[in-house]
Formats: structure tokens, sequence, C-alpha cells
């Protein structure tokens, strides 16, 4: 993982789960993702499809409007569209977080590159049937000059193993989307790859109008909602 945004939301996800296989969502608490919340998005894993949940107002822009319901594949070309399929349902049965690389084009062809990291969460069973999202861009934004990204490709793909415990969360990281890329945390090992086809979109409200079942307030006032 290149981000160190990516870094952060791993180990966070890693600490909530505590002894077992993955976290439920009920475990995660949208004040800890505060500063990466307009990058954050949830899918859900359900049937044949990945269906964006909730998105960051930042990822909704990039993808061109409110992402919520729609496939997340649907931007990506055909092969990678392919690939991420079985390969987002492996990392749902190995309960492992996936680590992508793709590159997002805008319609005028200007490329950006962004990493995006998928964590498996159940939702109140045994069964991880969703993923809890964070999607960076590692390259300059400028490019994008307030166009969205309408096609995607898969650059590279990896799980993420750990070498061993995670060390306490730290303090959440302020770089911004297009920061420069930090060197890999010592406890992270990135296994599996086949580097596949070569891009694609968006993500949550800012401050997050609804995110993991909590309805978030500029005051910092948390309010359970119903699902």
């Amino acid at each position: 993982m290149k981000h160190r945004n990516s870094h952060f939301a791993v180990g966070y996800w890693s600490r909530i789960r505590g002894e077992r296989d993955t976290p439920d969502q009920a475990d995660i608490d949208p004040k800890a993702l505060k500063r990466l919340l307009p990058f954050v998005f949830l899918l859900d894993a359900r049937g044949d499809a990945f269906t964006y949940r909730l998105a960051g107002t930042t990822l909704c822009e990039r993808y061109g409007g409110e992402l919520r319901g729609r496939e997340y594949l649907h931007p990506w070309d055909a092969d990678s569209r392919k690939y991420l399929s079985e390969l987002m349902r492996r990392s749902l049965k190995m309960r492992l977080p996936l680590c992508l690389i793709s590159s997002g084009a805008t319609s005028d062809c200007r490329v950006v590159e962004i990493e995006t990291v998928l964590m498996p969460i159940t939702f109140g069973n045994g069964q991880p049937e969703r993923f809890l999202g964070v999607a960076q861009v590692l390259s300059d934004v400028s490019p994008l000059a307030g166009k969205p990204i309408n096609f995607e490709r898969l650059i590279s793909s990896k799980l993420v193993h750990e070498d061993k415990p995670f060390a306490p969360t730290p303090r959440p990281p302020s770089f911004p989307d297009g920061g420069r890329p930090h060197r890999r945390a010592p406890y992270l090992r990135l296994v599996s790859s086949r580097d596949p086809v070569t891009t694609d979109r968006n993500v949550m409200a800012d401050p997050l109008g609804t995110l993991l079942g909590f309805v978030y307030q500029p005051e910092g006032v948390l309010e359970h909602i119903n699902h």
C-alpha cells in the first residue's frame, strides 16, 4: 500500500475486529475515520453485484454524482470487471483486505492513479457481506479539472496479510487526496496478485450524511439510526 490513509484504514479495521476474522459494521465509529470520510464508501456484496450503499462527497464528485445504489464495477473495463469480481469474492471468503491500484480516466482522456482498499465486514451475522472501502488519488488531481472519472482500469491487486498484530491505531492522518506516497508499514505484508489489465469512480458526505448506520453532524454529535 502506498497511501498513508490506506495503512490507517486497514490498521483501524484490524483493531476493531479484535479476535474475530472480520469486524461488524456496528463496530465502526465514524469519529475514528473523521478525516477519511470524504474518501470512504460502503459496498453491499450480496447477490451477484457490488452496490454502493454510501459514499463520501469527494468520491461522489470524482465519479460525477451520488453513488448510492450504483454498481461499483460499472465504470471498469470488461477485463477488470471479470477479474475484480472474482478477487472481491475471494477477499470476502478469505476475510482479508484487498488493495487495488487502478487508473481512472475522464471522457477527454485525462488520467489519475488511484489506490483503493476494500475491507470485508459483517452485517449482523457471521458471514462477510459488505466492504468498507477507502479510495485515494495517488497522483496529481489537477488533470481531473472538475471532470468526472468515467472509466477505470485495474493495474494491480493484492490481498493484505498481517505479519504480526497491529500496533495501537495512531492519530488519523490528515494527508489530502493526492498526497505523497509513504513507505509500507512494517506490520503489513501484501500478497497474492497478478498484475492484470490496467482504471474508475466515487464516495460519502462531508460531514458524512449517513455512514455505517450513523448520522454524523458537524458539531460532532452522533445519532444511531436504524437500517
